[in-house]
């Protein structure tokens, strides 16, 4: 029998996976697009992006939009339940 610490153990799993999917969520919701993305050319009224409507620049910012209106409410319970099980559990 090995005893191999929590600091020592390889590997990815699911809860990993899950706490890194949730990360990036997270930074695509609070991604503000005037004062972060436009700084950087990303945002829709860009010159690029409004007169080619199928660029790539273009899909990544309506995917941003999407994921940033549609996962907003189901993100914040996804942080409390995330919390309050890191919490009890540890």
């Amino acid at each position: 029998i090995s005893s191999v610490h929590d600091s020592e153990r390889m590997g990815l799993s699911f809860g990993d996976l899950y706490i890194a999917g949730l990360l990036f969520l997270n930074a695509v919701v609070i991604l503000h697009e005037e004062r972060f993305l436009a700084k950087h050319g990303w945002s829709t009224n860009a010159p690029e992006v409004t007169m080619n409507p199928g660029s790539t620049k273009s899909k990544i910012l309506s995917i941003i939009k999407a994921v940033r209106l549609v996962m907003m409410w189901p993100l914040i319970g996804l942080n409390v339940i995330t919390v309050l099980f890191k919490l009890i559990f540890g």
